[in-house]
């Protein structure tokens, strides 16, 4: 058999995802599981799953601060049961590459999907947190990426990485939760409590909130809004500091575009230099739930060759 496969690994806050992946970038098998469990056992039941003979490696994308060398997460804010975890055992005697998962829907977009036409963009994901990946003259740029924990608030809440007002703690899935039920909490009115969350506002998801925001109710549309503004703020600050050719969105809160990410579009433009922002395209990632799997496997093909400094 002729071994030309990789085995891609996206290793979220909330879901681990896998794929068997041709050198071409096809996508042969995959699965899902859940996070919330031992994440270390359902990686090894994931490999188990896919490995045969024509695998040459396996990439994996996590969520956190990442030692690609030694193949170790540095700190997960999201993820903390894997901190410190050595990754490099997992191969079963094939090379292991270990990246930050925004950072691997990057290079996936890049190979297989949005990122195509543009030799450098900027790619966040959307999600429990805000990740973030830079690809420059085709390559993924070695840094550590971390958008979502760049600082946008004085004195701003405090982050599960340890710092306050971070992005993530004010645009996330998590964020935009979290205001809702305080505010839900503290007597506010919305539909969002009796007719999307079935009377529970402790399993209010983002889409319960987005739907109840399409249908007009206020609390929900202020909240994507406010939301918004801050990734807004965000975006303009990678603009002015990378000035890229494109912003790729990805992830779950893409979903509410109209509301969410128009208001950040609107809030970036006005933030911006002018100069780097007026032709900058600001678009959705195109391969979905495939992108970080498919950077993954990237990884293995081209190793260090992915990279530039």
């Amino acid at each position: 058999m002729l071994k030309d496969k990789a085995i891609g690994i996206d290793v979220g806050g909330t879901n681990l995802r896998a794929a068997l992946v041709s050198a071409d970038g096809a996508i042969i098998k995959k699965l899902k599981e859940t996070t919330t469990g031992n994440v270390m056992d359902a990686l090894k039941m994931a490999i188990e799953s896919l490995m045969d003979d024509s695998v040459v490696g396996i990439g994996m994308g996590v969520a956190g601060l990442i030692n690609r060398k030694e193949k170790k997460v540095i700190i997960s804010p999201n993820i903390p049961a894997i901190n410190g975890q050595d990754f490099g055992g997992l191969g079963g005697g094939v090379p292991v590459f270990i990246e930050n998962d925004a950072s691997t829907a990057a290079l996936g977009e890049m190979w297989m999907g949005a990122g195509r036409d543009f030799e450098s963009f900027v790619l966040l994901t959307l999600g429990t947190g805000i990740g973030g990946g830079f690809i420059h003259k085709g390559k993924l740029l070695d840094v550590a990426a971390e958008a979502g924990h760049m600082s946008i608030e004085q004195g701003g809440r405090k982050c599960p990485c340890g710092s306050y007002g971070c992005l993530e703690t004010y645009a996330s899935a998590r964020a935009i939760t979290g205001a809702v039920t305080k505010a839900i909490e503290n007597g506010a009115e919305s539909a969002v409590f009796k007719d999307y969350a079935g009377g529970n506002i402790y399993k209010l998801t983002p889409e319960d909130i987005y739907r109840a925001a399409f249908d007009g109710d206020n609390l929900a549309r202020e909240a994507l809004k406010d939301a918004g503004k801050y990734l807004g703020i965000g975006i303009a600050n990678l603009i002015n500091i990378m000035s890229p050719e494109a912003v790729i969105l990805a992830g779950g809160l893409i979903g509410a575009w109209d509301i969410y990410i128009n208001e950040a579009v609107k809030e970036a433009s006005k933030r911006a230099f002018k100069s780097l922002s007026e032709n900058i395209k600001i678009l959705p990632a195109s391969r979905g739930d495939d992108a970080g799997v498919l950077g993954a496997a990237h990884l293995v093909f081209h190793g260090e060759k992915a990279y530039t400094c």
